[in-house]
């Protein structure tokens, strides 16, 4: 996870122009001005600000945050000029000093190509149910290409103009959903080899839902390879959804307990309940009957997204806490007693320094890693830094 300086003023001006462009397209569609594409409206123009780019260029990204200081108070000068009428002239001659002092960033920076869908977000919810979709289009119409495990060495994959991108890498959490929709549905070109087709598009064999199935798989196969490199969650990602009964009451969804931290406890143990956690035990269909928890899941396609997302074939025996806003938050290895800072997978290396401030840490090992949790909590913006 980052830890560096940049990240609260970085984030916050990503979040800003994410959340300025998506306004504006949603003030569109209403006004009847947007078209609708793959369900969704269509981003009108060729281009759009980007936020991936001010990573890697943050000279670039002060300028762009000083010029958005500069156009403010310009924009405020305009206001007193229309409000003070003795003072309109002074108001009035400040506006073209600060265009003109504004540090005004490299518009090739700033400004990238956009797709009419880089708005589009993800109607699936990220569910266990795309994912386990998503996974059987992979395998029908990727894995030539991408490799079973994404990282771009299918058998198919030397053949190509261009080598497949590495897909359990960080790229899928810095590009928007609504870009890597287009691509598959789409296709990709190189710029640098004039425009030269690099993936064919799917449009023809798959709808936007389909896609959408793909992504959600692929972020879960991403972070289930990351897991097994590096031993965390460099990107977070989601509890995925599902079905879960409790008791005699109807089935509700796991995302109903969004505000509360969840934890998951995979096969047939005794699972020890906490007022903690929300804890829901997950089993296969058959043992449903076995399970000892009051609220249980027994969805094979869940069984498999979690599989997948902590990079195992044995996922019996295994625990899993997610925090407050569903980010999956530490992992418990089968037949592992307790709870230990080393179990934390998604964190953040300015933790110790935010529960410094605060009391001491819990005497057990799972207080003392949700307060770690809650003392540093995900903040992850599409695009920008982690935490």
């Amino acid at each position: 996870m980052n830890s560096t300086p940049e990240a609260d003023w970085l984030n916050l001006l990503i979040g800003l122009l994410h959340g300025a462009q998506l306004q504006l397209l949603r003030a569109l569609d209403a006004l009847g001005l947007a078209g609708q594409v793959h369900g969704q409206p269509a981003w009108p123009w060729a281009r759009r600000l980007s936020g991936e780019n001010l990573l890697i260029d943050l000279g670039q990204a002060r300028n762009l945050a000083w010029t958005l200081v500069c156009v403010a108070l310009a924009v405020l000068a305009l206001l007193v000029a229309l409000l003070w009428r003795r003072r309109r002239f002074y108001a009035l001659a400040l506006v073209p000093m600060l265009l003109i002092a504004a540090p005004w960033p490299e518009a090739h920076v700033v400004l990238v190509p956009a797709t009419p869908t880089s708005f589009q977000s993800s109607p699936t919810g990220f569910t266990a149910a795309s994912i386990a979709k998503g996974r059987a289009l992979y395998a029908q119409n990727c894995v030539a290409c991408h490799g079973a495990d994404g990282k771009g060495e299918g058998p198919l994959a030397a053949s190509l103009a261009v080598w497949p991108p590495n897909l359990s890498g960080p790229l899928l959490w810095r590009r928007a959903d609504g870009d890597l929709l287009w691509r598959i549905l789409h296709g990709t070109r190189d710029a640098q080899q004039g425009g030269k087709p690099t993936m064919p598009g799917f449009g023809g064999k798959l709808d936007e839902a389909d896609a959408w199935a793909l992504i959600d798989y692929m972020k879960a196969q991403g972070a289930g390879q990351s897991l097994r490199a590096l031993g965390n969650w460099p990107q977070p990602i989601g509890l995925p959804d599902m079905a879960v009964r409790c008791g005699a009451q109807p089935p509700r969804l796991l995302a109903s307990w969004r505000g509360q931290r969840v934890r998951i406890v995979t096969g047939n143990v005794t699972p020890a309940e906490d007022p903690r956690l929300v804890t829901v035990q997950l089993v296969a269909p058959s043992e449903a009957a076995l399970a000892a928890a009051d609220c249980v899941a027994d969805s094979p396609a869940a069984w498999e997204a979690l599989a997948l997302i902590t990079g195992t074939d044995r996922l019996a025996g295994t625990q899993l806490i997610a925090d407050r806003d569903g980010w999956l938050r530490a992992r418990g290895e089968p037949g592992k007693a307790g709870w230990s800072d080393d179990d934390l997978l998604c964190r953040s290396e300015r933790a110790p320094a935010a529960l410094a401030k605060n009391a001491a840490l819990p005497a057990d090992g799972l207080g003392a890693l949700i307060a770690r949790m809650d003392a540093e909590p995900v903040r992850f913006v599409k695009g920008g830094f982690i935490h």
